[in-house]
């Protein structure tokens, strides 16, 4: 299937499922870095990008307001308890990346239904 056909839900979703085969690894520093070269690589042609996700994420998962860039609150939201400061456990990182790919797709499709 030609990338270029698929929308961005369909995209991320195919990143989501493999994203090792995108990136070479899986972790969430990978996967947040190739988001936010997508983002910006989006919006420089034109596209949306994950306009929008960073305050969708505040006001739907979040009880108060928060100056930390999206990487940062998807943490807070999949593990309240991590302390900033402790290094991730591979368990701490699968579940991040749960939890960001849930939202994304969430976020993306309540993107779509709106626009």
């Amino acid at each position: 299937m030609d990338p270029n056909s698929l929308t961005e839900r369909e995209y991320l979703r195919q990143f989501a499922a493999r994203p090792g085969l995108f990136i070479g690894f899986t972790s969430v520093r990978g996967v947040t870095c190739f988001l936010d070269g997508y983002d910006y690589a989006a919006r420089r042609s034109g596209g949306a990008g994950l306009d929008g996700f960073r305050d969708w994420l505040v006001a739907n998962h979040l009880r108060r307001q928060s100056s930390f860039a999206w990487p940062v609150l998807i943490k807070q939201i999949a593990l309240p308890e991590w302390d900033f400061v402790t290094d991730l456990s591979p368990g701490q990182e699968i579940r991040i990346l749960e939890v960001l790919f849930d939202l994304l797709d969430r976020f993306l499709a309540e993107r779509e239904t709106v626009g």
